[in-house]
This record gives structure tokens, sequence and C-alpha cells, in this order.
């Protein structure tokens, strides 16, 4: 069978050697790995890959210790690389991160103390690579429970960017996203509205700790109601 040619997204070194490891002489072909989110699209374009093996918390950058924008990000992968499959190894287990996860996507969310998982790992890549699912069991059975996000998808996205990137213009914002400014605006006064709150800060860290978004870095922009912002 042909190699699944493989792009590991994971900051700690520990964990990278762990996975070149475990899938060292297996079908799986690790092509190249990314410590940083803002690596990615670069690998992608430069790399066959099939398998994106994914830390969901990983660092935006040297510059940016704020999560990479992970519900922004994956949509826009698969909508340009149709056949790539991604799957999630993480500590992180809020179920509605999980579920919007899901919605952006992926194939399958394994947590990292899943060990019977990780031992097997060359299998779950290979059943991924082909077109199945996998989940923890714990994760597969909170997706079973029924969704509790209170967020569409697009507002989801639009406030990930926000959390990345917290001293961007909202217009930067916006473009990153492919819309205007004014759509950008009135997503985010939706997640407000939805979420009970006014601000920029006040939506990130409501979503923080409803489990929608990934633990964001301590930092936030000084923000004002969304009326307010410059497009």
């Amino acid at each position: 069978m042909a190699p699944i040619r493989t792009l590991i997204v994971e900051d700690h070194q520990s964990i990278i050697d762990g996975y070149l490891y475990r899938l060292n002489g297996t079908q799986v072909k690790i092509v190249a790995v990314a410590r940083f989110g803002e690596e990615i699209e670069k690998l992608l374009a430069g790399h066959e890959v099939d398998v994106l093996l994914l830390d969901i918390h990983v660092p935006t950058s040297p510059s940016n210790s704020n999560p990479f924008p992970v519900l922004y990000l994956i949509p826009k992968l698969l909508a340009r690389y149709p056949h790539l499959k991604v799957l999630v190894i993480s500590m992180l287990n809020q179920r509605s991160l999980i579920e919007a996860l899901v919605d952006a996507g992926i194939s399958g969310y394994i947590f990292k103390a899943d060990y019977s998982s990780i031992e097997k790992l060359e299998t779950v890549v290979e059943a991924v690579a082909k077109g199945g699912v996998y989940f923890s069991q714990e994760a597969y059975e909170g997706l079973r429970a029924g969704k509790k996000n209170l967020l569409t998808a697009r507002q989801m996205e639009a406030l990930s960017l926000c959390a990345t990137y917290p001293d961007l213009d909202l217009a930067v914002l916006a473009q990153k996203l492919g819309i205007q400014p004014s759509t950008f605006r009135n997503l985010l006064s939706g997640a407000y509205e939805r979420l009970g709150v006014r601000t920029r800060t006040a939506a990130i860290h409501k979503a923080n700790q409803l489990g929608i978004l990934p633990p964001a870095a301590l930092r936030f922009a000084t923000d004002g109601d969304v009326h307010g912002e410059k497009a």
C-alpha cells in the first residue's frame, strides 16, 4: 500500500519523539513537523499530505503565544485540500470544543491520556486516511449526548481569529475570513448576543469558560463595544 503522508503539528518535542518512535517503520510516513500554527499552511503547500495529526493548542508563532485559530483554519484547509483528513490529538476534553471541531470537518479526536488509542496510532491514522472516523470513547460519548454549542460555525471562526490576533484591526480580521468588515461585525454582534456579553475580550473569556475555544493566552487587546470598533 502507498505510504500515508502525515504532517505532525505539535509543540512538545517529547511528544513528537513519541510519535516518530511509534510510527517508525510503519505505513505512516511523517513528511514534516510544525511547532507553530502559522507553519501549517506553508508546509501543506510544500508537501503532499494525506493526514494532519494535529494538536489544537499549539502557539500561533514564536512571537504570538495565543493558540492558532483552529476553528478558522480547519475549514479553510479542507476547502483547499479536499482529500486531507484531520486527526486531533489533544489534552483538551471540552465537549463544546470537540463538537465545534467536528462541525469544522475533523475526522477524529483522541485524548493524549487515551493510551490504548495512542498505542494503535498507526491503525487509527490508516482508518482516518481511508475516510473513516475515530474518537476516544469519552469524546464519542460526549458527542452522543447532543449538541450544546451556543454559536454558529461562522461565529466561532470569527471569534477564533479574534482570540488569536487580539491586536489586529477588525478590517484585517475580516479580510482573513474573506468577508466584508460589516459582515464580520455582524458575526461578532450575533456572538455577543448569544454569549450575553458586549465586548470582544468578554466574548473570548466567555467562550473559553464554556469550552468553545481552546484556552487562550493571558494577554488580550483592549477593545470596546463592537459597534465602536473601526472597520
